[in-house]
């Protein structure tokens, strides 16, 4: 079963190709997927790596966390199921009531 982790403090010119050669060293990668911004299309920061097994994640963890790589240190560590968000984003509705004009 495939294990995925979390990259971060990454170059903002690193490449989903970049990633992939520097974690297949530590053994076979299923998939990498930079987080972008959805506006601009630049890079954020951090990504995920898909191990295709779970030693093969931990062998990552071990060789590449606090790695250097581009003038940075990277962060690798086993990625966590995202949060659920609470209701204060900005769609219709959004704690607001409107007010109609009388004029």
């Amino acid at each position: 079963m495939s294990t995925k982790l979390y990259v971060g403090n990454l170059p903002y010119e690193t490449t989903e190709s970049d990633l992939q050669t520097l974690f297949e060293t530590s053994g076979p990668v299923s998939s990498v997927n930079i987080v972008r911004d959805r506006a601009t299309g630049q890079a954020r920061g951090f990504a995920f790596v898909e191990m295709k097994d779970a030693a093969a994640a931990q062998q990552a963890i071990n060789d590449l966390d606090r790695h250097a790589f581009g003038g940075r240190n990277l962060t690798v560590n086993e990625a966590r199921p995202m949060t659920p968000r609470g209701n204060g984003g900005g769609g219709f509705g959004g704690g607001r009531q409107r007010r109609e004009s009388r004029w």
